[in-house]
């Protein structure tokens, strides 16, 4: 199984714990709101650093 499917069934089992516990949206507000804080506390060149790798892996 490779990384990004791991990732992904984590995305979804996270989700379906949050959604039978706290309910839909607060947990799509936490599904979306982590990532995308975390992406946001990054600094100017690790933002540049990280869509450089993904560009990388998207032209294989």
């Amino acid at each position: 199984m490779s990384t990004r499917a791991k990732v992904a069934a984590a995305g979804v089992v996270a989700a379906i714990v949050l959604f039978l516990t706290i309910g839909f949206w607060p947990g799509l507000l936490v599904l979306i709101g982590v990532p995308a804080a975390a992406y946001l506390l990054l600094d100017p060149s690790q933002r540049r650093r990280l869509r450089g790798v993904s560009r990388k892996q998207i032209g294989r």
